[in-house]
């Protein structure tokens, strides 16, 4: 991998600039992004009213959280596949097929642990 020459604060400073670019490039071009945006927005105040201590407090917020990064992932890697063309191909269907399942895990991993925490 080549070096930017970029170091130390330099470097931090042009990786917060690259996440943001690549959160609002999500939020544009993903609506999967923008619903899930939403269930956060609306689920962390939630998780942190009905937590009765921090921990889990932080295991509610943590867990919807994960559902908006791995859709992130998952968008990045559809990104990825889909710059090389429309031709459809096993190991793209595949990949494609796989990030979507990270997903859809981590919808089941938030809801068990609201489950729990809550029930």
């Amino acid at each position: 991998m080549s070096s930017s020459g970029n170091t130390g604060l330099k470097r931090i400073l042009k990786s917060f600039v690259y996440s943001w670019r690549g959160l609002r490039a999500a939020f544009r071009h993903e609506e999967a992004f923008r619903q899930e945006l939403l269930l956060v927005v609306l689920l962390v105040p939630l998780a942190l009213w009905l937590g009765h201590d921090a921990v889990q407090r932080a295991l509610l917020a943590a867990s919807v959280m994960l559902v908006l990064i791995v859709e992130l992932l998952n968008s990045a890697v559809e990104a990825a596949i889909d710059r090389f063309g429309a031709e459809r191909h096993p190991l793209s269907a595949r990949a494609k097929d796989m990030a979507s399942a990270a997903v859809f895990l981590s919808f089941i991993n938030a809801a068990v642990i609201w489950a729990v925490v809550l029930l």
